[in-house]
């Protein structure tokens, strides 16, 4: 009978520190104290503050990120997680003013810059008839301290010679090209994908998480300019269209 009464006084006390930690935890994110994108603490840290189990700290963690409160990252620990982003569909839009809008600090990082003779698979993207020099480019946009989106772009340097001569270490190649090269035509493809190993590495998710993909391709009086792909973790961005009614 006592071992009884000694179990039931564990499981109060289990019960008591995880409703402790998801009340000390939620208060701090929703009163603001704790931003989007900052790290909570490591489990083996919180096991110690309170002085309970790591199984105990793990079941609130999990709570608070079924909440939509916290998002739980492999190597990285668990972070407030950001509100959800929203893209209009029809917009050639800057991912910097996107991530502003959330309250977030940008920062952009050139990773790739290559200038080649286009492939047969450069052509298919960029729409050339013939092969000609081409800028291949891989950048990676971050809101506050994590990554945002992967951008995976080429330049038809036939069309905008100029762009062979930037480094864009310090400017994002989309508001460049828009301040440079009046696009005439653009073209979206929007479409879901699975991360890759190397997808995974820049965005630090699981491989395997599902990814939104945007891909434009925008001519400037007929000539193609750029092929752009947007890769972005599903669970934070939305994409959204607004139509009117067509006439007739």
């Amino acid at each position: 009978m006592s071992l009884v009464e000694t179990d039931d006084v564990e499981s109060g006390e289990i019960l008591s520190l995880h409703q402790r930690i998801l009340s000390d935890i939620r208060e701090k994110i929703l009163s603001g104290a704790w931003a989007p994108g900052h790290r909570i603490p490591f489990e083996h840290e919180l096991t110690a503050q309170y002085n309970c189990s790591r199984m105990t700290v793990n079941k609130a963690l999990s709570q608070l990120a079924k909440a939509g409160l916290i998002e739980r990252r492999r190597r990285s620990g668990s972070f407030v997680r950001q509100p959800q982003s929203q893209a209009a569909v029809l917009e050639l839009h800057d991912i910097r003013i996107e991530v502003e809008a959330l309250g977030l600090p940008y920062r952009y990082e050139r990773l790739e810059r290559l200038k080649r003779r286009s492939s047969a698979e450069d052509r298919a993207l960029l729409g050339l008839s013939a092969p000609g020099p081409v800028l291949a480019l891989e950048s990676l946009h971050f809101a506050g301290e994590r990554p945002f989106a992967l951008e995976q772009r080429l330049i038809n340097l036939s069309a905008v010679t100029e762009a062979g001569e930037e480094e864009f270490l310090d400017i994002a190649p989309g508001p460049w090209l828009i301040g440079r090269v009046p696009w005439s035509e653009a073209e979206h493809r929007i479409r879901a994908m699975a991360a890759d190993e190397t997808i995974a590495d820049a965005l630090d998710i699981d491989p395997g998480a599902p990814c939104l993909v945007v891909e434009r391709r925008t001519w400037s009086a007929e000539h193609p300019v750029t092929h752009v792909r947007f890769i972005y973790p599903a669970e934070s961005h939305t994409l959204v269209a607004r139509f009117t009614p067509s006439q007739g």
